[in-house]
């Protein structure tokens, strides 16, 4: 059973999806167009990712942690129908020709799903169409709110076959599929439910812009890849499902270093985050508006103040690069803010961010080192379960250059249930 209620309750079951070979076909030309901002070497970003993938196992279990590739195998097994119309959808937009599509069909499950991914079919030395390098960041592709869960609808149309897999995912896989005849999916990508406006404004809405803080407050950015208009229209949905009391607007910059709300805070206990100063603290070209469900709204000139009015008065701010030039600036670029909570007080973060180590030390976090993490889990000197107050560093030279850390690379669908 699909559950969330907040950033930071107990994980139970994730989604993520481990760097596939198409990362490796990027060249400069084209990193740009596909919104990867380097060029990485793909066999130590695979290295970095599956330590992050063993950590993410040894703190919930293996049997929890769900990789797309799996998934999206597993639904081609399970669901013929779907996987023609998956197939159609994907040859139609590539503009590929029939006969491209009768040789999919044919494929077995595992080869369809990397030549679907990667956009490469290794056997025939034939690349098909392009990567999609980001998909690695499963926390855009769908966001789990409460019992629903809201399939997302990319700004960029590089990101467009990631969305196509997703839906599969949700329609055709076994784990997923009953979601759809009990009306928990929320599509935006369906056109008669979330049409453009009367204005031409389209609907647009990415994960990273989206977090459930508790029973009562959805937080959403608007931001470089989210528009107003889609926060309006999916404001109404979750009102009409009574999935929360209030949809808090947060309005960030326009600017890829403010790609998403998750790259200026990332919570890490039920009322402390890890925040970039200049845009979260001191307000600068942010504000915050709070649609309530009774129809009335509260507007805040920074989001400190909104956390601070609404959430808890004592509400504890860490700040990236310790809240000081240039290191918060350079901390914010490499994913600082970006963390994801295993439960209130335990999070992964990267590597790369000493003043934010600091300061999250400062705050009274044990930071320690990936891999000295899974050699003491292993030796038994650390229980996973008894941890307190700790953010375990992932080693992340690599996976820093996508622009994106350990909450972006993350899908949360169960986290057991906080009241607070």
């Amino acid at each position: 059973m699909l559950n969330v209620n907040s950033e930071v309750g107990p994980l139970k079951k994730v989604i993520i999806h481990r760097p596939d070979e198409g990362i490796a076909r990027i060249s400069p030309k084209k990193a740009a167009e596909l919104l990867f901002d380097d060029i990485v070497h793909l066999p130590k970003m695979k290295d970095e990712h599956d330590i992050f993938r063993r950590v993410l196992q040894h703190l919930i279990g293996k049997e929890n942690v769900l990789d797309t590739e799996r998934l999206i195998e597993e639904g081609l097994e399970a669901s013929l129908d779907v996987k023609e119309e998956l197939i159609d959808k994907i040859v139609d937009y590539e503009e590929l020709p029939v006969s491209d599509k009768d040789f999919m069909m044919k494929l077995d499950a595992r080869s369809l799903t990397k030549l679907l991914i990667t956009g490469y079919h290794k056997d025939e030395d034939h690349i098909y169409f392009d990567p999609i390098p980001n998909f690695i960041f499963t926390r855009d592709i769908a966001v789990v709110i409460k019992g629903h869960i809201v399939i997302t609808k990319a700004a960029k149309i590089a990101r467009y076959r990631e969305n196509l897999l997703t839906r599969f995912i949700f329609y055709a896989h076994p784990f997923f599929k009953h979601l759809n005849s009990e009306g928990r999916i929320i599509n935006l990508n369906h056109l008669d439910k979330f049409p453009p406006s009367k204005k031409g404004e389209v609907v647009s809405l990415e994960g990273g812009d989206v977090m459930m803080l508790n029973d009562d407050y959805v937080l959403i950015g608007c931001s470089e890849r989210t528009t107003d208009y889609a926060i309006r229209s999916l404001t109404k949905v979750l009102f009409e499902n009574n999935l929360t009391k209030n949809v808090v607007q947060i309005n960030i910059p326009d600017e890829r270093s403010c790609m998403h709300i998750d790259t200026l805070f990332t919570l890490i206990d039920h009322n402390e985050m890890v925040c970039y100063k200049p845009t979260i603290f001191d307000g600068i070209s942010s504000n915050v508006v709070v649609h309530r469900k009774n129809g009335s709204e509260a507007v805040y000139d920074s989001v400190k103040n909104f956390f601070t009015h609404e959430i808890n008065k004592n509400f504890k701010f860490v700040f990236a690069g310790d809240g000081i030039s240039p290191y918060q600036e350079r901390e914010q670029w490499t994913d600082g803010c970006n963390l994801v909570a295993i439960r209130p007080g335990i999070a992964i973060a990267y590597d790369r961010n000493p003043k934010t180590d600091l300061a999250l030390m400062d705050a009274g976090y044990n930071v320690i080192h990936a891999t000295d993490f899974l050699t003491d889990v292993d030796q038994g000197k650390i229980n996973p379960d008894t941890l307190t107050k700790t953010i375990i560093n992932l080693p992340s030279n690599e996976l820093s250059r996508a622009r994106g850390g350990t909450h972006c690379m993350t899908c949360p669908i169960i986290r057991e249930s906080v009241h607070v």
